[in-house]
């Protein structure tokens, strides 16, 4: 008797899966056979005149960005006087700069309240920004002396 009740349940269940929409067996999309076409096939050029690069001789990508920046930037530039004295003030780099930055030890220096709420502000479009001059105080008009 239980299974009289049972495979009845289980087989509806299963058959009314299989319906219902578009998720049905037979109302699933299928590819559209005239949207498919045909690939020309490879040809190769007939003036085909590549010759193989020598051995130590540099792939034809190479030197690329070199040569994109040279067009840009017009090269290395002669540094300016004032730029060769920052440079030289500046001395040399310690070569472990990049592990010591991080480290805890390292001292850092409390840029104070303004800053943070400066980094920390929205950015925006500048529609909404005013600036407030501070008024001088004002002296009394000078009176010419007439003597």
């Amino acid at each position: 008797m239980r299974v009289c009740l049972t495979l009845p349940l289980i087989l509806g269940a299963a058959l009314a899966g299989c319906g219902g929409g578009n998720a049905g067996l037979l109302d699933r999309e299928r590819p559209d056979e005239f949207a498919v076409q045909r690939q020309a096939p490879l040809i190769v050029p007939p003036d085909f005149q590549l010759v193989p690069p020598g051995p130590g001789a540099p792939r034809p990508g190479e030197g690329a960005t070199e040569q994109a920046m040279a067009a840009l930037f017009g090269g290395p530039a002669q540094r300016s006087g004032v730029e060769y004295r920052a440079v030289q003030a500046a001395g040399e780099a310690d070569p472990g700069i990049r592990s010591s930055v991080g480290d805890t030890a390292t001292n850092t220096v409390n840029k104070g309240a303004a800053t943070q709420s400066i980094l920390a502000a929205p950015e925006g479009d500048g529609q909404d920004a005013s600036a407030a001059i501070p008024a001088a105080p004002t002296a009394a008009p000078v009176e010419p002396d007439e003597d």
